[in-house]
């Protein structure tokens, strides 16, 4: 601009022309525009829209700010990867777990249909007289039907749980590959970094804005004196390790995290954790459906064994009181055996002195048909005495008694051989129910390997 000592003395007389004035008066004008318009245009708007002297360290601070807050956004989708890959490994642990114990249950199971049929074929070895169905085989067969049933429920349960253990195993690999592709720009940072809880994440923000404010001073003193791009890698690093010393400190994801595809949370972080996510719900609703169904299987399992022993006790019971009766019976038989062998001697004897002796001459007097006093008697007509057909029917009377009673000591004996075949088969029968019912009490914790019995 035109100042009081660039004014010209234009009302001065002057020796020179006009236009020689003229033209350098021109040229001092042009020169006071010129300076006028660097003054005003290009340096006052410099002085507001020129770059510093410090745009390269400036430029270095942002883009490392870019970085840092990029890298802890993507270590907190790290920690988060890292706590599904976790969850889900544990799961897998207890699923497998689960499945151990559906496999053991499995086991008893196949165990008690091999105890069943063994008690089958044990109890097909008793005498023919037991033979015939009875209660405890029907038992038997119900809890045969029942095993085989819950052996089916069971398998199928199994094939499930294998299925979810490929999911999961599934869902653990594509973590891991998501958590490998995540953790390659984690190089420069420490790893150790516990979980972030809602409680403290006001403290965490606190100390982070605290924690960006001490490292834009250090990049700034750096910058100033020169030290170059390397001490500021440097100190950005130092101040990242030193802010994980606080569990809080850029750890936080936020509940609802923008998805990105070319940002820390990327579509594949949160398919594969919606992915593990909801197969660890799926795992966890089948633990406890096996838990229940071993539950209700042992259960079941239990009352159909307590069944079937208590079936086959009450078998024995029965047997032992009928053998019981049987042996009365028994000692009924004998005693009317031993009556009737007397009876029979008796009629014998009856019988023999009835008949009288085998020679006439043996008979007395008193016993002859022609004795004097008969003889006597029979002088008037119409005296015939019935003592020689009373004595004729009396003995065959007395031989139809011994032949009646002959007759009926062989049928009580026949029914003595009857009763003492029962009361053994009875006896035998007894004992095979009984060792049945032992084995299946000494078989029942299942500690016995297939085969061996």
């Amino acid at each position: 601009m035109l100042t009081s000592r660039t004014q010209l003395p234009l009302a001065t007389a002057s020796v020179g022309p006009v236009s020689w004035r003229e033209s350098t008066i021109k040229e001092i004008k042009f020169s006071q525009a010129v300076v006028e318009r660097s003054d005003k245009k290009g340096l006052d708007f410099g002085r507001t829209t020129d770059p510093l002297p410090s745009l390269r360290d400036n430029c270095v601070q942002q883009s490392n700010t870019v970085i840092l807050s990029y890298v802890r956004e993507t270590r907190a989708v790290l920690v988060k990867l890292r706590e599904s890959f976790l969850d889900t490994n544990e799961e897998v642990k207890s699923l497998i777990r689960g499945k151990e114990a559906l496999e053991k249950k499995l086991e008893h199971i196949r165990k008690d249909i091999a105890l069943n049929k063994i008690s089958t074929e044990v109890r097909s070895t008793r005498p023919s007289r037991e033979r015939p169905r009875d209660g405890a085989d029907g038992l038997l067969e119900k809890e045969l039907q029942h095993l085989y049933h819950l052996k089916k429920s069971l398998e199928n349960k199994l094939r499930v749980v294998q299925k979810q253990l490929q999911v999961l195993d599934v869902c653990r690999k594509r973590l891991n590959a998501v958590l490998q592709e995540r953790n390659r720009v984690l190089d420069l940072l420490c790893h150790a970094l516990s979980s972030v809880t809602n409680s403290n994440r006001i403290s965490g923000r606190n100390s982070r804005n605290s924690g960006r404010t001490s490292r834009q001073d250090k990049i700034m003193t750096f910058g100033s004196n020169g030290f170059g791009y390397t001490q500021q890698i440097d100190a950005n690093i130092q101040d990242l390790n030193e802010g994980e010393k606080s569990p809080t400190n850029g750890g936080e994801l936020t509940e609802n995290p923008v998805l990105d595809p070319l940002g820390p949370f990327t579509p594949e972080v949160a398919a594969s954790m919606a992915q593990a996510r909801e197969a660890r719900q799926r795992s966890v609703s089948l633990r406890k459906e096996i838990r229940e169904a071993i539950e209700n299987t042992h259960k079941l399992q239990s009352t159909a064994h307590q069944a079937v022993n208590s079936g086959l006790n009450k078998k024995v019971a029965e047997t032992v009181s009928l053998q019981q009766h049987l042996q009365v019976a028994l000692g009924e038989n004998r005693h009317a055996i031993h009556r009737a062998k007397r009876w029979y001697d008796a009629t014998e004897k009856a019988q023999g002195y009835t008949v009288g002796p085998e020679l006439q001459s043996d008979l007395e007097t008193r016993e002859r048909l022609t004795r004097p006093l008969v003889r006597v008697y029979q002088r008037h007509s119409g005296t015939n005495l019935p003592e020689a057909q009373d004595i004729i029917k009396g003995a065959g009377a007395l031989d139809q008694s011994l032949m009646t009673t002959s007759r009926n000591i062989a049928l009580m004996q026949m029914a003595r051989n009857r009763l003492q075949e029962d009361i053994y088969h009875k006896k035998a029968g007894a004992s095979v129910d009984s060792a049945v019912v032992r084995m299946r009490r000494r078989l029942a914790n299942h500690r016995w390997v297939m085969g061996s019995v």
